[in-house]
């Protein structure tokens, strides 16, 4: 009986997901069909091309073709005021992390989509998983919450060359010390686990007030002595995996679904592994879809209808991917069951019992809202990400 019910509610789910991309496209007409220029500074695309790809299809009155565009987040915010001031809006929507969600907000290129339209988001809005509905609340409806991350922060190691590996940030210090060059993260600024890591520390070293980066001595302090021991500061995540893979380093500062996508992408091996410093806290991780400011009529129309494609339940299930951000979709009653059956192979092979466990036990807290994000990004550059290695 089970069975059947939950078979007859995931075809329920499917009917109603495609009468409301019938309804919506129905609802909207264009002269023409516009071209869509999607800007990617979050590696979003590996979740979401395929649904995008999808709405394409499914609506050649509307779209005629899709340009995608991949920057790093610290480019993202000039490149769009250029367009602005040139009165040449080419970018129709950015797929972005906190990271240039906060600076773009900071800087004022998005448009506020709530509650302009927040009739056509209700239904994806009521039924956000609890810590998407509080990361979209952190940008006052100017994003749209899309995919869903625990995040970080973790260490991801290679258990032969770390065969006892750091279980506090002093243990991590003396490890790094000791092994000169063979810790890695990314700069905050344009990395997630980069991120996760700077923004966990306050949490796990007890600093005065994790929310206030103005606050976080032990912070700082612990960032300044590890610096010693660190080589550089790469500009993406990816470069820190790939060096882990080809044994350049030992072990780097990672995110739950990175870590389990390169492992399924066999950047590194799937044996190593993954740890979680003692009193640590989830600062959980989100993409959202946003639009700049200075499109056409017929352009915001389309993208509005894109972003509402990309939060019905059968297109965030696309999501789960390759593990990337796991689990990934947003909103509730999107299983890994409903996921593409290659998405389900490959992240049931990478997730792993203490992954699930940490998911459930240890606390957990949004990033930084927009100013305090934006604060903490300077400071790191300022404190520690400044100095020139050699």
């Amino acid at each position: 009986m089970k069975v059947h019910s939950r078979l007859r509610v995931l075809v329920l789910l499917l009917i109603a997901s495609l009468l409301l991309a019938a309804n919506a496209a129905a609802q909207v007409t264009v002269a023409k069909p516009v071209k869509l220029s999607i800007i990617d500074v979050a590696g979003n695309l590996q979740l979401s091309k395929p649904a995008i790809e999808a709405f394409k299809a499914a609506n050649p009155k509307l779209v005629a073709d899709i340009e995608y565009i991949s920057l790093t987040a610290p480019e993202l915010p000039s490149k769009i005021k250029a367009q602005q001031m040139a009165g040449n809006m080419d970018t129709t929507m950015v797929l972005t992390g906190y990271d240039a969600m906060a600076s773009g907000m900071d800087q004022g290129i998005y448009e506020q989509l709530i509650p302009k339209y927040s009739a056509d988001f209700a239904t994806a809005m009521a039924n956000y998983l609890p810590g998407a509905k509080a990361a979209y609340d952190l940008f006052k409806g100017y994003g749209i919450a899309y995919v869903f991350c625990p995040g970080g922060p973790m260490l991801t190691y290679n258990p032969d060359k770390v065969p006892n590996p750091p279980k506090t940030p002093a243990e991590l210090l003396a490890w790094a010390k000791a092994n000169p060059g063979k810790f890695l993260y990314a700069r905050p600024a344009n990395s997630g686990p980069g991120r996760a890591f700077l923004q966990g520390l306050p949490y796990i070293l007890g600093d005065k007030n994790p929310r206030d980066p103005k606050t976080w001595d032990k912070t700082w302090a612990f960032l300044k002595e590890l610096d010693n021991y660190i080589d550089y500061y790469p500009s993406g995540t990816g470069i820190t995996f790939k060096e882990l893979g080809e044994g350049t380093r030992w072990m780097i500062a990672s995110h739950l679904g990175w870590d389990m996508n390169q492992r399924i992408l066999a950047t590194i091996p799937a044996t190593y592994q993954g740890l979680f410093l003692d009193n640590t806290t989830w600062v959980t991780d989100c993409h959202f879809m946003a639009i700049p400011k200075g499109l056409d009529k017929d352009r915001l129309a389309v993208t509005v209808e894109l972003m509402k494609w990309l939060m019905l339940p059968a297109q965030q299930a696309v999501t789960y991917d390759n593990g990337y951000f796991y689990p990934g979709p947003s909103i509730k009653g999107v299983g890994i069951d409903m996921a593409p059956e290659k998405s389900q192979k490959a992240v049931k092979s990478a997730i792993r019992p203490a992954y699930e466990q940490a998911i459930v036990k240890l606390p957990s807290t949004t990033q930084l809202d927009q100013t305090a994000l934006v604060e903490a990004m300077d400071m790191w550059d300022q404190l520690v990400g400044a100095k020139v290695k050699k």
